[in-house]
């Protein structure tokens, strides 16, 4: 499936007004096993003919990893200047793969002057299934597959990534969160863990190899599982 993807810019320059702007954020935009994620979510959106558009260069990290790290003067200066970019668009709708930009997005730009209403990506999917753009009747790609939901820490539980300890060493402790986790799914001998987050998708990836069972257990987001399940 081909993908076109416009930017604000390019959409702005031709009138048109996007139904929802695709925040793609940093791990979905260069980490090489993010990016399979964020093609995923595109090629839904474009399957169900939601019009939709990135920021593409215009777009700058949220700030969630300083203001976790206690550099707040950094947040400020980056969330201003995306909310700059966002108003300068007049943004309405904002829909992201990541949990850490959907939680500084929705709760801590308001604050600074950035009012939007803000999906996680699994809350657009529910919502196009609901409304019948999204249809996935007759599909077994994943029939008879036993499936684990790890929930994001924003949205439920904690891989270890979070707090800006993506970026850094673990604190001192006697076993690793996403060691924990990955017990957590042995225990449920599911062969596929559905995360909704790319951090937690590496911290998922990593336990399950750290227990030598990457050939039984897969780790996908829940937008991966849906594009295969449609064939897309």
């Amino acid at each position: 499936m081909s993908l076109n993807v416009p930017t604000m810019a390019e959409c702005m320059a031709r009138g048109e007004t996007p139904e929802v702007l695709f925040w793609v954020g940093c791990a979905g935009s260069f980490d090489d096993r993010a990016k399979k994620i964020t093609k995923a979510i595109a090629k839904i959106l474009s399957h169900c003919q939601v019009k939709f558009a990135v920021l593409g260069t215009e777009e700058a990290c949220t700030g969630d990893p300083a203001r976790r790290a206690g550099n707040e003067f950094t947040f400020q200066m980056q969330a201003q200047m995306n909310i700059q970019v966002l108003n300068g668009y007049d943004i309405k709708r904002i829909v992201t793969g990541c949990p850490h930009c959907f939680n500084t997005l929705k709760n801590e730009y308001p604050e600074l002057g950035g009012n939007y209403e803000v999906m996680h990506h699994t809350q657009l999917l529910q919502d196009l299934i609901n409304s019948g753009r999204l249809r996935l009747e007759g599909s077994e790609t994943f029939k008879g597959k036993k499936i684990t939901f790890h929930d994001p820490c924003y949205l439920g539980l904690c891989c270890g990534a979070g707090g800006a300890q993506m970026f850094k060493e673990a604190e001192k402790g006697n076993k690793e969160i996403n060691v924990e986790r990955t017990e957590d799914v042995l225990e449920t001998n599911a062969s596929i863990v559905a995360t909704g987050c790319p951090f937690c998708n590496t911290m998922m990836t990593d336990g399950v190899k750290n227990f030598n069972k990457e050939e039984e257990i897969h780790v996908l987001d829940v937008a991966e599982l849906i594009a295969k399940a449609a064939d897309l």
